[in-house]
This record gives structure tokens, C-alpha cells and sequence, in this order.
């Protein structure tokens, strides 16, 4: 009888952990990318940008590139099904070039739950995005 009380404890020991573990877990998506008065290069060409994106150390992709528009939207979501809150969610955007392409500007942002609408000002435009952290 004492092992099976033993067993009994045990058990809801390791559910006790794994409910913890699962409360901790949380994911974030990152949707509704778009960007306003974009500047190219300095020759005055209209930009070729796409974003990339990052949350904490992980890389979550890039975006779709949109020829000769400083006006883009972008259709890309990106999902972090590890991204807690407190990490950095970090978006570049860039200007496709054929042969180096250039940085127009950094967007971070410190995550917090709920929803949230972030506009960033760039050196060359400015950039917006809604995320969403949840458990």
C-alpha cells in the first residue's frame, strides 16, 4: 500500500511540472508588415525592400521583395513558437540589389503579451507591424 501512495505522489509530482512547463511556453506571430516612404539608393532609384526577422537568437525568415516600391505591404506572417516575453524581436529591412543589397533601416522591440501595433521610424522611411504574444 505504501508504494502505491509513493506512486501516487510521484504522479502528481510530474504533472505538477509539466503544467509549469506548459505555462511557460508561449509563441509569437508577427503579421501585418508594412512600410512607408522608403528611400533607394542614392542614385534616386525606388527601393526593392523585403524585411527580415528575428526573435531573441532565432532567425524566423524574410519576407517577399517588392520591385521599385517605397510603399510596400508585405503578406508574410512569421511565427515564433518559442519566443517568450522579454525577448527582443528584431526586424531589418533591406534593399534588394543585384549585387550587395542595403540596409535601410533596424526595428526592435522588447515583447510583451497581448496584442500590440508598433510603428518604428527608420533612418530611410518608417516601418509597422502587429505581434501577438500568447500562451
Amino acid at each position: 500500500m505504501a508504494a502505491f501512495n509513493h506512486l501516487r505522489l510521484v504522479s502528481l509530482a510530474v504533472l505538477m511540472l509539466a503544467s509549469q512547463l506548459d505555462f511557460a511556453s508561449a509563441s509569437v506571430r508577427v503579421f501585418a508588415l508594412y512600410a512607408r516612404d522608403l528611400t533607394g539608393d542614392p542614385a534616386g532609384n525606388k527601393p526593392d525592400p523585403y524585411v527580415k526577422i528575428w526573435c531573441g537568437s532565432t532567425f524566423g525568415g524574410q519576407t517577399e521583395y517588392h520591385k521599385d516600391n517605397a510603399n510596400p505591404v508585405w503578406s508574410a506572417e512569421f511565427n515564433f513558437p518559442n519566443c517568450k516575453s522579454k525577448e527582443t524581436l528584431k526586424l531589418e529591412v533591406w534593399d534588394k540589389d543585384l549585387n550587395f543589397d542595403d540596409k535601410l533601416g533596424t526595428c526592435t522591440k522588447t515583447v510583451e503579451y497581448g496584442l500590440s501595433s508598433v510603428t518604428c521610424h527608420l533612418k530611410k522611411g518608417s516601418l509597422f507591424y502587429k505581434y501577438e504574444l500568447k500562451q
